[in-house]
């Protein structure tokens, strides 16, 4: 899509984010002076694994799907990057090929900073190698929550907090005579099992008793929270 200019409802997302508006005004000026927009089709790719590193990113619209298929075909799914967040720093930073592929997941936008900029500024504002150290520690921090919860937590519990991280992103309240909350980010029960390391039945029949017990309401490719207390519970019971 040939549409490379940052729209001021673009804008408003990528300063809302806390890590991005921790950075000084000067710092956070001379990437946006820099960075461009790329828009994409539900499915489109943005990188392959195995690419050269080319872009910083960050998401402006939709999600990006980070991920990878097997030789025999099977998709795994690690993250959705949803808007606000950064994400490309690790190739840029080391100049080793991409890791994982990356799809567009629904319409998306996603905003770039080319590497050699991407350097350039790094020379130039030595506060953002701290800022991406601490960007990197919050994404270490989050692993291995994720591998412990693997680990102990039972499938129940695992997707329970899987939903709860999934509302707490940017959502869409429901109004006063629907108090459900929409989980923003669509995703097929296949989706969500494979974002957990799971099979589709399996994942499949945990929602039907969540939803049975009036925890959530399942929709065509959307979860709606119904009871955030009751969901919490759930994630929480094995802590």
């Amino acid at each position: 899509m040939d549409d490379d200019r940052l729209k001021p409802e673009e804008r408003e997302v990528i300063d809302r984010n806390r890590w991005f508006s921790s950075l000084s005004p000067a710092l956070r000026h001379d990437i946006l002076r820099r960075a461009f927009v790329k828009r994409f089709k539900h499915g489109e790719p943005l990188s392959l694994r195995g690419d050269p590193p080319r872009q910083w990113a960050a998401c402006l619209q939709g999600a990006v799907r980070i991920g990878s298929t097997t030789a025999s075909g099977k998709a795994i799914t690690l993250t959705y990057v949803e808007p606000g967040i950064w994400f490309g720093d690790i190739s840029v930073f080391d100049g080793k090929p991409n890791t994982h592929d990356a799809h567009a997941h629904g319409k998306t936008a996603v905003l770039y900073v080319a590497r050699q900029d991407f350097l350039d500024i790094l020379e130039a504002h030595p506060e953002l190698h701290g800022a991406l150290m601490r960007l990197q520690a919050s994404r270490v921090r989050m692993l291995f929550r994720l591998i412990e919860d693997f680990n102990l937590l039972s499938l129940r519990a695992r997707v329970a907090k899987q939903l709860m991280y999934l509302m707490r992103g940017p959502g869409a309240p429901g109004n006063a005579s629907d108090p459900a909350t929409s989980i923003r980010l669509q995703l097929s029960q296949q989706e969500l099992a494979q974002l957990l390391g799971a099979l589709r039945q399996p994942v499949n029949m945990e929602l039907k008793a969540m939803e049975h017990e009036g925890v959530i309401r399942i929709e065509f490719s959307a979860v709606m929270v119904l009871d955030k207390g009751a969901l919490g519970r759930i994630a929480n019971s094995e802590a």
